[in-house]
């Protein structure tokens, strides 16, 4: 019975999920990365991705696919953003950062299941905004002004340069959440998590 109850949290589909918005949120890494302003924390495109897994993923399989990164980037595959991996870029003034990828994914989809079976665009904004954005700086800004010697009022100016390009990071990561939930409703985590409830049967309705 034990078994059973893990294969219904986490499903095949689910694992394939977590796997494919953890590669995603490396691809994104291969642009590169841009530093303003003589700022030690780059500016990548990779938390557009943290964002979407929220939205998309929900809670738990967002924060997994965070982890699972996290977890080969720590290995040593250069999987961040100007091919940067192991462990010395969790000791880096970007560490707090990455480590923030983690409950800002998850809070982003706890939010969104929040939202309910048809979640609008603004709640998915607000989502994103606060995990994504919100959480993320609670842990970057006083890491950074930890390892690097700034004061805390420093480092959070420092980082008020990547809000413009965050705030339209949530915007077309809800865009392309709604998007997606709108073609495939079990894409919407509320859906999906009510279907695990009751036991994976089909659904009877769908988002509109």
């Amino acid at each position: 019975m034990k078994d059973e109850g893990k294969r219904r949290r986490f499903p095949t589909g689910d694992l394939a999920r977590v796997a494919v918005f953890a590669a995603l949120i490396a691809v994104l890494g291969l642009p590169g990365s841009l530093n303003l302003f003589g700022d030690a924390v780059p500016i990548t495109l990779q938390t557009f991705g943290v964002m979407l897994a929220g939205a998309i993923l929900g809670t738990w399989r967002a924060a997994l696919a965070v982890a699972v990164l996290l977890v080969l980037v720590a290995a040593g595959l250069p999987l961040l953003a100007g091919g940067r991996g192991g462990l010395g870029v969790f000791a880096g003034p970007s560490a707090g950062f990455l480590i923030g990828w983690l409950p800002g994914a998850a809070v982003t989809g706890w939010l969104v299941e929040r939202a309910g079976r048809n979640p609008g665009i603004v709640p998915l904004v607000v989502a994103c905004l606060v995990g994504g954005v919100g959480v993320v700086y609670l842990f970057g800004v006083p890491v950074q002004a930890a390892l690097t010697g700034i004061s805390l009022g420093k480092a959070a100016l420092l980082s008020i340069q990547f809000l413009p390009g965050d705030l339209l990071k949530a915007v077309f990561a809800s865009v392309v959440a709604r998007g997606t939930q709108r073609a495939y409703p079990d894409a919407v985590p509320a859906v999906h998590r009510e279907r695990l409830r009751t036991g994976g049967g089909a659904l009877t309705s769908r988002c509109r």
